[in-house]
């Protein structure tokens, strides 16, 4: 078994019970545990694309532990995405999304091609990352990373944890 950490985000409809949707789905992967859940985080669109007008997104990371090789997890996130709607265009970077799925870290792997990064490159700089994962890592130091410095660097405004809490149990 092996440690992997997924960040959620969702801003289209009922957006906790998209996430909550998605938790459900990744702890019926085979062999696959949730083993930790943050609380969620509303955080407003970053980059977004121009003359969009998006709503706030929910964003939040689970921690799993897992069977499953990092590419075959990450097929499953995508396949998660597809069952709930999401269609993947490379186009719309920082659009709008039902969900989505991220493989932030993977226990022991770092890996750069053009499917899969790890750690995922930019969560160092993404204070709606980082707040979650702080939760799963109150020690600021992830598997294959050390977080908790650029944390104190971050730009917070516009991140806030909200009261409502997925329990999985």
């Amino acid at each position: 078994m092996s440690e992997a950490v997924v960040g959620l985000g969702s801003n289209q409809g009922r957006k906790s019970e998209n996430l909550l949707a998605a938790v459900q789905a990744l702890s019926r992967l085979p062999g696959t545990k949730v083993a930790g859940v943050s609380s969620i985080y509303a955080s407003t669109p970053e980059n977004p694309p121009p003359g969009a007008a998006l709503e706030d997104f929910h964003n939040m990371a689970v921690k799993l532990e897992t069977p499953m090789s990092p590419m075959a997890l990450l097929g499953a996130c995508l396949g998660i995405e597809a069952a709930m709607g999401r269609l993947r265009v490379n186009s719309q970077r920082n659009a709008s999304r039902l969900i989505d799925l991220d493989l932030l870290l993977y226990e022991g792997v770092k890996n750069e091609s053009f499917e899969l990064s790890l750690p995922h490159p930019r969560m160092l700089y993404r204070a709606f990352v980082l707040f979650p994962l702080k939760e799963l890592y109150p020690a600021g130091r992830a598997p294959g990373v050390f977080f908790e410095p650029y944390l104190k660097e971050l730009d917070v405004d516009g991140v806030v944890k909200l009261d409502y809490k997925i329990q999985m149990g």
